[in-house]
């Protein structure tokens, strides 16, 4: 089996396209179930943020795995497949690693290092484990992708430049005005990135600062670990009225915030009203410029002005403490390839001598107790030294190019029935706990 990575992400599509691939969590499920379900894939897991969409699958073949997953987005964007697949990038195998390595260390970001992206992988693999639609394969491989993550962020400073897409927005929707503090700021949304604008805002000094949401108890949760105030959401035109700041975050699949509803709460007073938009697809029509006063950041904005910032300081850190892990998890899983063929064969010795001494028991019943214990050790030493040097030798041929073909040399050789290899994977791992 072998990892394949599809995506799309800021770096390969317009933030249009990515609208229109934008996923809530229950989509995000409904994906990796439907790339579990396809013909050549056996694992999958789905990493799905405002900025790209992203599935991993353990795959028995190359070419057709690539075709199903592709069309698996082509079918949610609704669009032609030569006018969406220019825009999907393909990782497998060893790159497979090394990019979810990098993107969990904050290098693939469009903020480079911003820490959301870990909680996003650590969903992603605890989705997929609730769902089922992970095995040993992913479960391993996104365990160890969220601690080079943290790695990466506790050994650099490659979080220096901007934590995380909320900052970096606020730091461009405030520039020229002095920044968040002193401000009357709205937030619209309870999510995860609705929580990190709210203790944003809240840490930068703002003077006061409202959540709105759909269900309100999640707007009263949230607004309460920041000492905020909640509304419901039919309060928002209310609540702009005397805002400073809106920022909204809902994933919401229609407009939330329109044009005549700023107007109508704004009057024509004149006073700034910055908008930040982060949702995917957006929440505030893009018309709003048009007012007097009013001025809007949203992810086509931060898509544009970030690709002229300069990258975190310690971006070539980072990126040795990625190669440097690439290469050990490649190093580790092509010697514990070996190790279900190995456990086999072993299995197969022991079932052999235990025949011989059946068949001895069964011609020698009077056989002395002493003499059958010397027999049986006797039988047990012999398969163990003809089997020592074939699997100490194939398991240091597994830090070589061609690890698999040595496994399957050594399960033709001694005609491993490959159902006996498969039993002892399927038992090496189960199930990996989501690390908090």
């Amino acid at each position: 089996m072998s990892v394949l990575v599809v995506g799309i992400s800021h770096k390969t599509a317009p933030v249009s396209l990515l609208e229109r691939l934008a996923l809530d969590a229950d989509g995000a499920r409904k994906l990796a179930l439907d790339a579990a379900a396809a013909d050549h894939v056996t694992e999958a897991a789905v990493i799905a943020t405002c900025n790209r969409l992203e599935v991993y699958a353990e795959v028995d073949r190359f070419h057709g795995s690539v075709e199903e997953v592709s069309r698996l987005f082509v079918d949610r964007a609704g669009e032609p497949a030569g006018s969406l697949v220019p825009h999907l990038y393909v990782h497998y195998d060893d790159g497979a690693v090394s990019h979810l390595f990098h993107v969990t260390s904050g290098l693939d970001s469009m903020v480079v290092g911003e820490g959301q992206i870990l909680g996003q992988a650590r969903q992603a693999l605890r989705a997929g484990q609730e769902l089922g639609t992970l095995g040993p394969g992913l479960n391993l491989l996104f365990q160890q992708a969220l601690r080079v993550g943290k790695r990466a962020h506790a050994e650099t400073d490659i979080d220096g430049a901007a934590p995380s897409l909320v900052t970096a927005a606020l730091d461009h929707a405030t520039t020229g005005r002095g920044g968040v503090a002193g401000s009357d700021v709205v937030v619209v949304g309870a999510g995860a990135m609705a929580s990190l604008a709210t203790a944003t805002v809240t840490r930068l000094g703002a003077a006061a600062v409202t959540v709105l949401n759909r269900t309100s108890d999640r707007a009263e949760r949230l607004a309460a670990e920041y000492a905020a105030r909640s509304l419901p959401l039919e309060s928002l035109p209310e609540a702009l009225a005397g805002a400073d700041m809106l920022i909204t975050c809902t994933g919401a699949s229609g407009l939330l915030v329109t044009r005549e509803m700023v107007e109508s709460a704004r009057g024509r007073d004149g006073r700034p009203l910055e908008i930040v938009d982060l949702a995917l697809p957006h929440d505030v029509d893009p018309g709003v410029t048009d007012l007097p006063s009013v001025h809007l950041t949203d992810l086509r904005t931060l898509a544009d002005q970030l690709r002229d910032v300069p990258a975190a300081t310690d971006v070539a850190g980072v990126r040795a403490i990625v190669a440097q892990e690439v290469s050990a998890f490649l190093l580790a899983r092509r010697q514990s390839s070996v190790t279900p063929t190995v456990v086999a064969l072993r299995s197969m010795a022991t079932g052999v001598v235990e025949s011989e001494m059946a068949r001895l028991d069964a011609r020698r019943p009077d056989l002395d107790a002493a003499v059958r214990a010397e027999v049986l050790h006797t039988l047990r030493r012999v398969a163990d030294k003809l089997l020592h040097q074939p699997t100490v030798r194939v398991k240091e041929l597994a830090d070589e190019a061609g690890a698999v073909s040595y496994a399957a040399a050594l399960a033709e050789l001694f005609s491993l029935h490959p159902d006996a290899v498969e039993a002892v994977t399927r038992a090496d791992v189960t199930r990996v706990e989501v690390e908090p």
